[in-house]
């Protein structure tokens, strides 16, 4: 018996993860839409599509959760068939298979054509660019490489998302012009590491060549640079962030630690001199610039020593954004092979002390902003509040500008300029300049 009638063959796709899957995710949705079918993100559905993720310990156990629970509506008559894709089933599909095996099916990161044929569906190779957006619409994410070929030892993103391979220029373009006509306005490039695009296809760092073509096109007015290497960082690509307004002076570069002896054991390719070196580089060039980076705290043989060099660094650097984790040991990576030594409470501890750290640092530089102009994109009304942000904020993980809604009123997608009036930690108020 059926306890809910629910729309028949509607294709519920659920998102876990990051940004690269909210991507991926929109293209599975784009495919289906152009075969005619009836695809809805995170809604009710009789059909089910769960995108996995299986990065740390935390993300795994979301993961096998969400496919749990819709396995019980499954079981319940509420959903007729469940599917799973993404990282985790890419990384442990035999062992999903027999631990859950009432899943209609499994399929990696590359099997795409194949999850589409099993929803009754065709992969269309012309469909570049098509997407179902499931971000707010001033905002999409572009996804301009897929795989890592850097061998960082605590990662797995190689295991799950294979070798590093670079989209074409004109596809990019062709899709950025598709998301600009459906009112797109902000484009935020992500690659596991977009230091390294074009390396593949011509035989050089290119990102300053694909920039220089995506500013051309209309209705784009901030285009933004997200999971930058360290390493053999092109830049060129700060030429080109100075003389475009429409690159947002912001990059985001995962330097993960500063010790030495951890970065070598990470296998970074970089030291603590060159590092510093490099981010004073990016300051002096850009002196707009907004760096957002992340650390990892807890690294097999990460002394108490090792841990205060990162925290006087944080200090120094003055990052104006940062995020902090803590080691996750996971299997098959070369970090698995060291013993996971630090007790998580101290992990916990030093992850805290480093956050405790940023915030006053973050609290100090918006004070500085108060009295400002900003030019500010809308992107929801929460309460009482326009809610937007600066091109020196991305969204979810950055600082956000609340605007008065009572006073003003904004619409959603649209930039404004704004006055800062008040300043917290990681949040700013302001009144729009009329």
């Amino acid at each position: 018996m059926r306890t809910k009638t629910l729309k028949k063959n509607r294709i519920n796709v659920v998102t876990l993860g990051c940004s690269k899957n909210v991507y991926d995710s929109e293209v599975l949705m784009g495919q289906l839409k152009a075969s005619g079918k009836d695809v809805v993100h995170e809604q009710e559905g009789n059909v089910v599509v769960i995108n996995t993720c299986g990065f740390i310990n935390n993300a795994k156990e979301e993961s096998v959760n969400t496919i749990l629970h819709y396995m019980q509506k499954k079981e319940d008559g509420d959903v007729d068939k469940v599917f799973v894709t993404g990282c985790l089933s890419e990384r442990y599909k035999p062992d999903l298979e027999k631990e859950i095996p009432n899943v209609d099916q499994y399929f990696g990161t590359t099997e795409l054509p194949h999850l589409l044929k099993a929803l009754g569906a065709d992969y269309k190779h012309e469909l570049i660019g098509e997407r179902l957006t499931t971000t707010p619409k001033n905002y999409a994410y572009l996804k301009i490489a897929e795989g890592c070929d850097r061998p960082c030892s605590f990662c797995a993103i190689p295991l799950m998302r294979g070798k590093h391979k670079s989209t074409p220029i004109e596809d990019l373009v062709t899709e950025a012009e598709k998301l600009a006509a459906n009112g797109v306005k902000e484009l935020i490039l992500i690659a596991q590491d977009l230091t390294y695009y074009g390396l593949d296809l011509y035989k050089k760092r290119n990102l300053a060549e694909l920039l220089e073509n995506l500013v051309k096109v209309e209705g784009i007015e901030w285009i933004r640079l997200h999971y930058a290497f360290p390493t053999g960082f092109p830049m060129d690509v700060l030429d080109i962030m100075n003389r475009e307004p429409k690159i947002c002076n912001y990059l985001d570069i995962p330097l993960q630690h500063i010790s030495d002896s951890i970065l070598k054991s990470m296998r970074r390719g970089t030291t603590k001199e060159k590092t510093t070196k490099l981010l004073k580089e990016f300051r002096a060039k850009v002196p707009e610039m907004t760096i957002r980076t992340t650390l990892i705290v807890g690294y097999p043989g990460e002394t108490e020593e090792d841990f205060q060099t990162l925290k006087q660094w944080v200090k120094d650097m003055r990052f104006e954004r940062l995020g902090c984790f803590t080691y996750s040991h996971e299997e098959n990576t070369h970090a698995y092979n060291l013993e996971d030594d630090v007790p998580e409470e101290v992990k916990i501890q030093r992850a805290n002390e480093i956050m405790e750290i940023q915030s006053q640092i973050s609290w100090e530089l918006n004070q500085q902003k108060i009295g400002q102009e900003f030019k500010v994109v809308i992107d929801r009304k929460e309460g009482n509040y326009f809610v937007g942000r600066t091109e020196f904020d991305s969204p979810d993980v950055d600082n956000e500008v609340l605007i008065d809604a009572t006073k003003t009123y904004l619409k959603t997608g649209e930039f404004t300029t704004v006055k800062v009036t008040e300043a917290e930690d990681f949040d700013l108020y302001g009144e729009v300049i009329p």
